[in-house]
């Protein structure tokens, strides 16, 4: 891939962390992560944006990294403070790495044990 513009780091804005209420949604846990990323990212970062619901909600806070022609990774159980620099960084090297593969021993400890799911490219499954 090689260029982290392709890239887009999506975070559920629905997760809640246990024992959150469910209103205001602007105040939940993933929305916060959000606007951590969304603040931090600088023009050359990969885009953030915000989904609805990855349907994983046992492990909040989730996000993805997916890129055109790459695998696309499912993320949980990130608090709503997680080091916003570090997901940034990890979303670089994913858009560095071919195919979106991230090395085992050059991912950050969140995105060894936080792993979801791993989706294969659209044009892999045609």
């Amino acid at each position: 891939m090689g260029e982290a513009a392709k890239v887009t780091v999506a975070v559920c804005t629905t997760c809640r962390a246990e024992g959150e209420p469910l209103e205001p949604r602007e105040a939940r846990a993933g929305a916060r992560l959000h606007r951590a990323l969304s603040q931090r990212a600088g023009p050359d970062d990969p885009a953030v944006v915000a989904v609805e619901c990855f349907s994983v909600c046992k492990r909040p806070c989730t996000l993805s990294f997916a890129a055109p022609g790459a695998w696309t990774y499912l993320y949980g159980d990130f608090p709503a403070d997680f080091d916003a620099d570090a997901i940034l960084a990890a979303a670089r090297l994913y858009g560095a790495s071919p195919q979106g593969l991230i090395p085992w021993k050059e991912r950050p400890s969140a995105l060894k044990k936080g792993v979801v799911a791993r989706i294969p490219p659209l044009e892999n499954l045609a």
